[in-house]
C-alpha cells in the first residue's frame, strides 16, 4: 500500500480477515500419508480434498501449497474402502486404511483414529459399496516407527464393536421361557416409555402397544400373565414415585379379575395356579398402594392433578376390596378404609407442615431455640403456622372434595384431626404469654373467620375449643377497657379546657373514638356463639350509654358553671368553650344512635333514655343560655327605668339635657345603650351561628331568645300602663325592638313566633306612646319611630 508523502499516516496497517465458505462439492479434506501403484508413488504427507464431479462420481485430489490445480487425483469410481492393519515398513503415519481396486491399491495414513474414522465413511459414502467398513475388534498395533508408545493404543482401541442378533436369529423359539422373555420385554418398553420427555402416566404408545400384542399372538404369551406383570410394573414404579393413571391399574386388575374369578364377558376365561396366587399377592399389595396414595392424597395428587386421579383411585380401592368381581362391598367397609387413609392424611399434613413452617425442629439445637423464643415469637410463628394450615385445608376443598363428595363427613373429620394436631402449638404459644397481653386476638379472628364460613367445621370440636379460650380474653379485655374509659372521662374533663377538636372537645372525641374501636373490635371478632355474642352486643351498648350519660352530665354541670362566670352586661360575648360544650352534646346525640341503638324491646328502651337525657340537657343549656341572654336585656331595662315620670333622676335628667342643648349637640338621647344591646345580640348571634354544628338547635335558641325577650320588655311596659314613657324610654325600645325583630327575621325565625301576641302588644304599645311623643314634644323622636322604613337610621 502507497501512502502519500505529507500523510499523517505513514506506518499505517490494515489486517484483513478472509473468511471463506466451503465449497459446495468438497466433502472432506485434511493432511494424509498416501502410496499407490499409478499415483502418489512415493510415500509422503500431502493435502487431500474429497471433490463430488458430478452426482455419482467422486475423485481424490492431491494439492501443492498455494496450487489452485491438483496435482494429481484418483477417480474412486470401482473402489473399496476399508481398515488396514499398519505398515511396518512405511514411516509416518499411524492410522491405516486403503482403497482397493483390481489391479490397484492405494494406501492411506492419518494422525489420528478420528481423522481415519472420518476418512472412511467419507470415502464410503463416495464408493458406493456394498460393504460397511467396521473398524477391526482387536486393537491397533501401532507403526513402530510413528514414534508412538504401545501403552497409547488403548486410546485409540475400538469403541464401536458390533452388536449382531445372530444368537437369538439361530434359537429355536419353541425352546426358549417367553413368559419370562415378555415380561422382560414389557418391563424395558415401561421403563423406556417412563422415561420419555412427556408424561405418558404408564400407557404404552400405540407402536408398543402392537409390539406387545404381536409377542403375545405369535409366542402363546397368556393374557392374564401379561396383565399381572404389567400391574407389578406399574406398582414398582408407583411405589418409587413415577405417577400412575389409576385408571390404567384399574382396567388391568379388572380383566385379571375377569379371569381370576371366571367370569369374563366373552364366556371365556382361564387362570392358572400361579397366576391365581400372583393375583391376591398383587391384590394385597395394590390395596396398601392405594391406602397409601389415598393417605398422601396432597403429594400423590397435588392439586388435584392429574385430573379425576384421587376419584379414580377411590373408585379401584373400592373395586380392590370386593371380594369377588360380582359381589359389591358395603358402603360402610369402604367408608371405614377411607377414615382411616384420611385419619393418618392428617398427621401427614401437619408433620410436613410443621417441617415447612419451622415450627417442630428434629435437630435438638432447634428443640432449645424453639423453648427459649419469646413469648412474641411463638404467638408469631403460631400465627404463621395458622395461615399455613387454613390454606392447606383451602386447597383441599378446592383441589379434591369433588373426589371425596361421597362421604364429606369424613372431610371434615380430617379436618377436626388436623386441627387437633394444631391445638397443641396454639396451647402452648398461647400459655407461654403474659397476662393481660392482647396480641392473640388475630389469631382467633383468623381461625374463626375461616371456621365460621365452613358448614362442616363451625362450631365442630375445635371451634368450640378456640372460643372456650378467648372467652375469658374477651372478657377481661371488655373489663379493663370499661374502666379505662371510665378513668379517662373522669381525668378528660377534670383537665379539660374546652378547645373545640373536630365535632367536640378533646375528652368527648377520646371517649367516643374509644366506644366505637371497642365496639368495632368485638364486632370483628365475629362470634360465632349467638348467645355470648348478643350478651357482648348488650353489654358494650350498655356501657356506651353509661358513659355518654356521665359525659352529658359533666359537660352540663361544666356549662353552667361558665356560664355563672360569664358578664351580665352588654359587654357578654358567648365564649368558644361554651360553645364547644354545646358541640359536645350534639356530637354525643349522633353518636348514641350508633353506639347504643339495639334491636329489641329493653335495649331499645335504653337508648330511648339516653336520647331522651340528651335532648332534656339540650333544653336546659338553651334555657340557661336564654336566660343569660335575658338578664343583659333585663339589664338594660333597668338603667332605662331611671327615667321613668315621677322620678327625681327623671326630672334632673331632662332638664340637665335640655339646658345643654342650647349650647352644644348633645347625642340623641338613649342611642347608646341602645346600640349597645344591638351589637351585644348581633355578635352573639354571629359566634353561635359559627360555632355551634347543629341548625336545629341554634333555631330552637334564637326562637326562644327572641320570644322571652319581647316578654321580658312586654313585661316592661305592661309595669309602667299609667305611665308615659319618657322620650329617651321611647327612642331607646323603639330601636331595639325593630332591630330585635329584624335581626332573628335574618337568622331564620319563623314569621308565626316573630308576629307573636306579645309582640302585637308590644307594637301597639309602642305606637301609641310614639303619637303621644308626637304631640308632646316639639322636635319629635328625630327619626325614630316604630313604622317600617327603610330611611330610618341603622345603628
Amino acid at each position: 500500500m502507497i501512502v502519500p508523502k505529507n500523510s499523517q499516516d505513514y506506518d499505517l496497517k490494515i489486517k484483513l480477515a478472509v473468511r471463506m465458505e466451503k465449497p459446495p462439492h468438497m466433502k472432506h479434506s485434511g493432511y494424509l500419508y498416501a502410496l499407490g501403484q499409478k499415483v502418489w508413488k512415493r510415500w509422503k504427507k500431502r493435502y487431500f480434498v474429497l471433490v463430488q464431479v458430478s452426482q455419482y462420481t467422486f475423485a481424490m485430489c492431491s494439492y501443492r501449497e498455494k496450487k489452485s490445480e491438483p496435482q494429481e487425483l484418483m477417480q474412486l469410481e470401482g473402489y473399496t474402502v476399508d481398515y488396514t492393519d499398519p505398515h511396518p515398513g512405511l514411516q509416518g503415519g499411524r492410522m491405516f486404511f486403503n482403497a482397493v481396486k483390481e489391479g490397484d491399491t492405494v494406501i492411506f495414513a492419518s494422525d489420528d483414529e478420528q481423522d481415519r474414522i472420518l476418512w472412511v465413511q467419507a470415502m464410503y459414502r463416495a464408493t458406493g459399496q456394498s460393504y460397511k467398513p467396521v473398524p477391526a475388534i482387536q486393537t491397533q498395533k501401532l507403526n513402530p516407527k510413528g514414534g508412538t508408545l504401545h501403552a497409547d493404543a488403548q486410546l485409540y482401541a475400538d469403541r464401536f464393536q458390533k452388536h449382531g442378533m445372530d444368537e437369538f436369529i439361530s434359537a429355536n423359539p419353541c425352546k426358549l421361557d417367553h413368559a419370562f422373555l415378555f415380561r422382560i420385554l414389557q418391563r424395558q418398553t415401561l421403563d423406556h416409555r417412563l422415561n420419555d420427555s412427556y408424561s405418558c402416566l404408564g400407557w404404552f404408545s400405540p407402536g408398543q402397544v402392537f409390539v406387545l400384542d404381536e409377542y403375545c399372538a405369535r409366542y402363546g404369551v397368556r393374557g392374564c400373565h401379561r396383565h399381572l406383570c404389567y400391574l407389578t410394573e406399574l406398582m414398582e414404579h408407583s411405589e418409587n414415585g413415577a405417577v400412575i393413571d389409576p385408571t390404567l391399574l384399574h382396567y388391568s386388575f379388572a380383566f385379571c379379575a375377569s379371569h381370576v374369578h371366571g367370569n369374563r364377558p366373552d364366556g371365556i376365561g382361564t387362570v392358572s395356579v400361579e397366576e391365581k396366587e400372583k393375583f391376591e399377592e398383587i391384590k394385597e399389595r395394590l390395596s396398601s398402594l392405594l391406602e397409601n396414595q389415598i393417605s398422601h392424597f396432597r403429594y400423590c395428587f397435588p392439586f388435584g392433578r392429574p385430573e379425576g386421579a384421587l376419584k379414580a383411585t377411590l373408585s379401584l380401592l373400592e373395586r380392590v376390596l370386593m371380594k369377588d368381581i360380582a359381589t359389591p362391598i358395603p358402603a360402610e367397609e369402604v367408608k371405614k378404609v377411607v377414615r382411616k387413609c384420611l385419619e393418618k392424611a392428617a398427621l401427614i399434613n401437619y408433620t410436613r407442615l410443621t417441617e415447612y413452617a419451622k415450627i417442630e425442629g428434629l435437630a435438638e439445637k432447634e428443640t432449645e431455640t424453639m423453648n427459649q423464643a419469646t413469648p412474641a415469637r411463638k404467638l408469631e410463628e403460631v400465627l404463621h403456622l395458622a395461615e399455613l394450615c387454613i390454606e392447606v385445608l383451602q386447597q383441599n376443598e378446592e383441589h379434591h372434595s369433588e373426589a371425596f363428595a361421597w362421604w364429606p363427613d369424613l372431610l371434615a373429620e380430617h379436618a377436626e384431626k388436623f386441627w387437633a394436631l394444631f391445638t397443641v402449638d396454639m396451647d402452648t404459644a398461647l400459655e407461654a404469654q403474659p397476662q393481660d397481653s392482647w396480641d392473640s386476638f388475630p389469631l382467633f379472628q383468623l381461625l374463626n373467620n375461616f371456621l365460621r364460613n365452613d358448614t362442616l367445621l363451625c362450631n365442630g370440636k375445635f371451634h368450640k375449643h378456640l372460643q372456650e379460650i378467648f372467652v375469658p380474653l374477651v372478657v377481661r379485655y371488655v373489663d379493663l377497657m370499661e374502666s379505662s374509659i371510665a378513668q379517662s372521662i373522669h381525668r378528660g374533663f377534670e383537665q379539660e379546657t374546652w378547645q373545640p377538636v373536630n365535632n367536640g372537645s378533646a375528652t368527648s372525641e377520646d371517649l367516643f373514638w374509644k366506644l366505637d374501636a371497642l365496639q368495632m373490635f368485638v364486632f370483628d371478632l365475629h362470634w360465632p356463639e349467638q348467645e355470648f355474642a348478643h350478651h357482648l352486643e348488650q353489654r358494650l351498648k350498655l356501657m356506651a350509654s353509661d358513659m355518654i350519660e356521665a359525659c352529658v352530665k359533666r359537660t352540663r354541670t361544666a356549662f353552667e358553671l361558665k356560664l355563672q362566670k360569664a358578664s351580665k352586661t352588654t359587654d357578654l360575648r358567648i365564649p368558644a368553650s361554651v360553645c364547644t360544650m354545646f358541640n359536645v352534646l350534639v356530637d354525643a346525640k349522633k353518636q348514641s344512635t350508633k353506639l347504643c341503638a339495639l334491636d329489641g324491646g329493653q335495649e331499645q328502651q335504653y337508648h330511648s333514655k339516653i336520647d331522651d337525657l340528651i335532648d332534656n340537657t339540650v333544653k336546659e343549656i338553651i334555657s340557661l343560655l336564654v336566660s343569660k341572654f335575658v338578664s343583659v336585656l333585663e339589664g338594660v331595662l333597668s338603667k332605662l327605668s331611671r327615667y321613668d315620670e315621677g322620678t327625681f333622676f327623671s326630672s334632673i335628667l331632662s332638664f340637665t339635657v335640655k339646658a345643654a342643648a342650647k349650647y352644644v349637640d348633645v347625642p340623641k338621647p338613649g342611642m347608646d345603650l341602645a346600640d349597645t344591646y344591638i351589637m351585644f345580640v348581633r355578635q352573639n348571634q354571629d359566634i353561635l351561628r359559627e360555632k355551634v354544628n347543629e341548625e336545629m338547635y341554634i333555631e330552637k335558641l334564637f326562637d326562644q331568645w327572641y320570644s322571652n325577650s319581647m316578654k321580658v320588655i312586654c313585661v316592661w311596659l305592661a309595669d309602667r300602663l299609667d305611665l308615659q314613657l319618657h322620650i329617651y324610654q321611647l327612642k331607646t325600645l323603639i330601636k331595639i325592638v325593630k332591630k330585635t325583630y329584624r335581626d332573628f327575621r335574618l337568622q331564620g325565625v319563623l314569621e308565626g313566633t316573630l308576629n307573636s301576641k306579645t309582640y302585637e302588644t308590644l307594637h301597639r304599645r309602642l305606637t301609641v306612646e310614639e303619637a303621644t311623643a308626637s304631640v308632646s314634644e316639639g322636635g319629635g323622636l328625630q327619626g325614630i319611630t316604630m313604622k317600617d322604613s327603610d330611611e330610618e337610621e341603622e345603628g
